[in-house]
């Protein structure tokens, strides 16, 4: 036996509190409900004039968004009201990649651990296919990042202090760990 439920309201956005942010997501809702006409040839929607921005490549959409990062991204709250937000983890990694290669310092590199716990079972899981795996709420294989990139924390393994989805900024590389503080107060957990 289970209980069905039906998430009904975006609680990032409630607590938010701004108007825009809300039409945003009444729009986004629309579109997945199928409320919005498709035209009937094309099956294509029309999207409404204040829904986005069109731009015509990455390099304009960054300009946009990120203007001036090199010299903005230690501003906790300029960073804060910023975000891309793409379909594919093969265009958000590009994406991140131009991103930080704007701002100043080095990249360093995280690799993921390439094997499996049974031995046996490593003719069945070569490294190259684990490498491969581009999985949602997952990292990539070959991570690469920079002291005052934006990153999301994906899975908090000690709750309930922060949660899932967390926006932190990156304030110091270290070999196996990394030090990011909060970008904003608005995510912690309820104890």
């Amino acid at each position: 036996m289970y209980n069905e439920a039906q998430l009904t309201v975006n609680m990032r956005v409630q607590m938010l509190q701004d108007p825009s942010a809300e039409n945003f997501s009444k729009q986004l809702l629309d579109i997945g409900d199928g409320k919005v006409d498709v035209h009937e040839n094309t099956r294509c929607i029309k999207l409404q004039t204040d829904f986005c921005t069109i731009v015509d490549s990455q390099n304009t959409l960054i300009d946009h968004i990120f203007a001036d990062v090199h010299t903005q991204y230690a501003n906790r709250k300029w960073l804060a009201e910023r975000a891309i937000l793409a379909a594919k983890n093969v265009d958000v990694n590009g994406l991140n990649l131009k991103i930080q290669q704007l701002l100043p310092g080095d990249l360093v590199s995280y690799k993921s651990i390439d094997g499996v716990c049974d031995i046996n079972e490593t003719v069945n899981y070569p490294i190259e296919f684990l490498n491969s795996l581009d999985l949602p709420g997952m990292p990539p294989s070959h991570l690469q990042l920079k002291v005052g990139s934006p990153i999301i924390l994906l899975r908090n393994l000690n709750p309930p202090e922060l949660c899932n989805g967390t926006r932190l900024v990156i304030k110091k590389l270290m070999k196996n760990v990394i030090e990011a503080i909060i970008l904003n107060d608005y995510y912690r957990c309820a104890n």
